[in-house]
């Protein structure tokens, strides 16, 4: 009897454990109003600099307190979507291409994509930027395509400086799209690429097959070659890759 009890208590603790559903918290009055007042300055389309109600009015169009509205403002005011001016009150902010940038990239480096992970999506990328590239380069776009390749065939000694070149040779690339969106998505992804370009470029025979196919690119470019350009790119980030693997499955069996 005493067994049949005993069972049949931990049959219902079983059951039981998985009857009520985990209760969500509710966010914060402060984080409503916040979300709130970003909905209705992206709805209304405000424009960078466009003058916001007080504190005071807000409270009042909220029907929050002021001290509630300070922590909204100042949760929006950390994300840069609007800015305290002294004497002039809360105004919409400017976004920070900066902050975009650095936020992605502590993204990319605190969640530890892998490497084909991210090469898929340079490679999505960077392919299509070539050809814009080539399509819509300057004179002084590709003089400094040119200048900067010549540095880094200068600096292929240093696997510092030249990885720091190589990241400016593809940045240069995506500026000269003439879409300044491409090159915040360049920048997002391309910090977190340096530690891939160092061991590339320092393994034997590696920077030398690089600025090689650099000088393709680049001689793609500068004849507005869109297609030539796009193939000289996804050659360019293939070879990348295999440079990669390898250096994986020698480390794989070191270990």
């Amino acid at each position: 009897m005493n067994d049949d009890v005993t069972m049949g208590s931990g049959r219902e603790g079983q059951d039981n454990a998985n009857l009520f559903d985990e209760v969500k918290r509710e966010p914060r009055l402060s984080d409503k109003v916040a979300d709130m007042m970003l909905k209705t300055i992206l709805s209304e389309r405000l424009n960078v600099g466009d003058r916001l109600p007080s504190e005071r009015e807000l409270g009042e169009q909220f029907g929050v307190s002021r001290t509630v509205v300070r922590e909204a403002v100042r949760a929006l005011a950390a994300k840069g979507v609007i800015e305290v001016r002294t004497g002039s009150g809360l105004r919409v902010a400017a976004v920070n291409a900066a902050a975009v940038r650095e936020s992605m990239s502590l993204f990319l480096h605190g969640v530890g994509l892998d490497f084909e992970k991210v090469h898929e999506v340079r490679s999505l990328l960077e392919v299509h930027l070539a050809g814009l590239a080539a399509e819509r380069a300057s004179d002084e776009d590709i003089a400094l395509l040119r200048v900067t390749h010549e540095l880094m065939c200068a600096q292929l000694a240093d696997v510092e400086a030249a990885s720091r070149i190589d990241l400016e040779f593809h940045r240069l690339i995506a500026r000269s799209t003439h879409n300044d969106l491409f090159l915040l998505l360049m920048d997002s992804i391309g910090s977190s690429l340096i530690d891939i370009r160092r061991e590339n470029l320092s393994g034997s025979g590696h920077a030398s097959a690089t600025v090689a196919q650099h000088e393709r690119l680049l001689e793609q470019i500068a004849a507005h070659d869109a297609e030539g350009a796009r193939i000289a790119m996804a050659a360019h980030l293939e070879l990348v890759a295999e440079f990669w693997r390898e250096r994986e499955i020698e480390a794989g069996a070191a270990g």
